[in-house]
């Protein structure tokens, strides 16, 4: 009678310790898993579309190089051309003159064809499109070097290409279309097969 009361005593403390040892391991598995450190929220989405300055057509890299607030004049005393110094009048405008220059860069292993691509209009943050200024007309206050369209050899410095428009006072966030045809093709380019991104610009 004693053995059997001792056995009965026996198991109810190995259950009672099995019981202790089982909450133990919960416990110390909770404190565990509340002192680890919490997993780093997502970053917040700001919904805020970050400026580009350059992109990749095909091979060709556009890449922003300057624009300038020319005012509303473009004066004899600013032609850059000499060639048209017999100029005796400027250009006016009743809204501002921006000058644009974007260079173009062939990352490929072969020439681009002559004619491949371009800088078109700028587009403002409410989609109003500007053309270029008519470049015979404006061609005394460009560059010497302009180079808009020309064969780009491989991994020359990007050639520079600048026009001149005529945009609203009223238009802001001003960004540039660049093109180039289809596989870089200057036939494409000429049939409005074309690729085509806007750069963003700042205007000083």
């Amino acid at each position: 009678m004693n053995i059997n009361l001792q056995r009965g005593q026996a198991s109810r403390l190995l259950l009672v310790l099995a019981i202790v040892i089982l909450v133990a391991v919960i416990i110390t598995y909770l404190v565990m898993k509340m002192a680890q450190k919490p997993p780093a929220p997502p970053p917040p989405d700001s919904g805020i579309q970050q400026p580009v300055y350059s992109a990749q057509l095909g091979n060709i890299r556009f890449v922003f190089e300057n624009a300038i607030n020319r005012g509303s004049l473009l004066s004899v005393s600013q032609i850059t051309d000499q060639r048209y110094n017999y100029y005796k009048t400027g250009i006016s405008t009743g809204e501002k003159f921006i000058q644009v220059t974007v260079g173009a860069q062939n990352t490929g292993t072969v020439n681009t064809e002559n004619g491949a691509w371009d800088i078109e209009n700028i587009v403002d943050s409410e989609g109003r499109n500007f053309t270029p200024y008519e470049q015979n007309h404006v061609e005394p206050w460009l560059p010497t070097n302009n180079a808009c369209g020309e064969l780009l050899r491989p991994a020359f410095n990007p050639s520079p290409c600048t026009k001149i428009y005529e945009v609203s006072k009223q238009s802001t966030g001003l960004k540039i279309r660049v093109v180039t045809g289809k596989d870089n093709s200057s036939n494409n380019l000429d049939s409005g097969r074309i690729d085509s991104v806007l750069l963003d610009l700042i205007v000083k």
